[in-house]
């Protein structure tokens, strides 16, 4: 029976072929201008990495997925990380799901790019620690001098605000307002728009109080879908 992480890795072979690796998306996305999975492109069909993942989560386990999530190519990462999302999602008992949750905070250093970890945490992390009041697990993340640990801190609340929660959120924004590096900022930015379409009035009254203090993106991420006279007034400094 041929080995399972070869299997996956030979589905996914053409992301990784080093003369065409430079020029894939990171992230595909349908759209006119780029590429999506299963379409052409430089004259092979892109893998699917999602249906991938379903193909695949049920069939390996933890221990051969480790190899994957610490491949060198980026695609077998984040192909990892979709199984174990699935894994986690079609967990049967609290247990399946610690174990998963586990892995994937033993495994953090392979979990470095914005996409690995806007496609997994708040459905793993975020989620666990919502549902069994493990808030410490999130707030160590964000005290972390590492800053992808605290990227994902801050998106794992997304889980908190899908369920109308903004406290978690708050707190790890207003934390990372002075974070140095941009991804920090979008991140922030990101989770506050989408407090604001759960909460209006909570997103505004909390960019009464920090929207000085707010970099640039943050801010026009934050208050992207706001009425254009009120994002102007933020924009301008005039509330």
């Amino acid at each position: 029976m041929k080995d399972i992480i070869k299997e996956i890795q030979e589905a996914l072979a053409v992301l990784s072929i080093p003369e065409k690796a430079d020029f894939f998306p990171r992230f595909f996305k349908t759209g006119k201008g780029e590429y999506g999975e299963g379409d052409l492109f430089l004259g092979v069909k892109v893998p699917d990495q999602r249906s991938v993942a379903k193909e695949y989560y049920s069939k390996i386990d933890l221990k051969d997925l480790s190899s994957l999530i610490s491949s060198e190519y980026h695609e077998h990462r984040l192909t990892a990380i979709f199984i174990l999302v699935s894994k986690f999602e079609k967990a049967k008992d609290p247990e399946e799901k610690e174990k998963v949750v586990q892995f994937y905070l033993n495994h953090l250093p392979y979990i470095n790019n914005w996409d690995i970890v806007d496609s997994s945490c708040y459905k793993i992390l975020g989620r666990y620690a919502f549902e069994n009041q493990k808030e410490h697990l999130l707030r160590e993340l964000s005290d972390s001098e590492e800053m992808w640990h605290k990227r994902i801190a801050v998106v794992g609340t997304m889980h908190y605000i899908k369920k109308g929660s903004f406290g978690l959120t708050k707190e790890f924004v207003t934390r990372n307002l002075k974070h140095p590096h941009d991804l920090m900022h979008k991140a922030n930015g990101w989770l506050l728009r989408e407090m604001g379409n759960k909460n209006e009035g909570e997103l505004i009254s909390y960019l009464n109080l920090y929207y000085k203090e707010m970099p640039r993106t943050c801010l026009r991420y934050s208050i992207e879908k706001l009425d254009e006279d009120l994002r102007q007034d933020y924009l301008k400094g005039r509330i």
